[in-house]
């Protein structure tokens, strides 16, 4: 009875036969399955397996291990249209190795002038906060020099007197 009460409410089986609730029964199932996994097997997994996270990467073929070349091969003319875009993906693939560096629109020495000059604007905008601080700073250490011998609290006697 309490398992009723903390789970969700199940969909009748003709509803989720419906055109509109496929996904949702295809989200219903994989629950299913999964719980059934669970139980199936809930004394070999332990918390750790089921909350931990993949650190591999799940290739279909080895083709990407050991750079091999997809797709089909022709050879000594058996299939020319096959051997014809090997030809141009071997040129491209050349074309792109072999491309010059592009020209920079600015040069170093533009860049180096420009940052020069926003990292002093930057400076200045902050130094003026320091000013401020360091003449307050100053005021305070000048009055706490001033002040440094220890005075005596005045008696009860003495306000009054005043």
């Amino acid at each position: 009875m309490s398992n009723q009460s903390t789970s969700k409410p199940k969909l009748s089986k003709g509803i989720l036969e419906m055109k509109f609730m496929q996904r949702t029964k295809a989200k219903v199932d994989k629950e299913i399955e999964v719980a059934e996994g669970r139980a199936m097997y809930s004394s070999e997994l332990t918390s750790r397996m089921l909350n931990a996270n993949s650190n591999f990467i799940i290739e279909p073929s080895y083709v990407s291990c050991e750079n091999l070349i997809e797709g089909r091969l022709s050879f000594r003319g058996m299939n020319a249209e096959i051997e014809r875009e090997m030809e141009l993906e071997k040129a491209e693939k050349e074309a792109t190795a072999e491309r010059p560096e592009q020209e920079a629109e600015v040069s170093t020495n533009d860049m180096i002038e420009f940052y020069a000059a926003a990292s002093h604007t930057i400076q200045k905008k902050f130094q003026k906060h320091k000013k401020v601080n360091n003449k307050r700073s100053n005021s305070d250490n000048i009055m706490n020099k001033k002040n440094k011998k220890f005075k005596k609290p005045q008696s009860d006697d003495e306000i009054l007197a005043k």
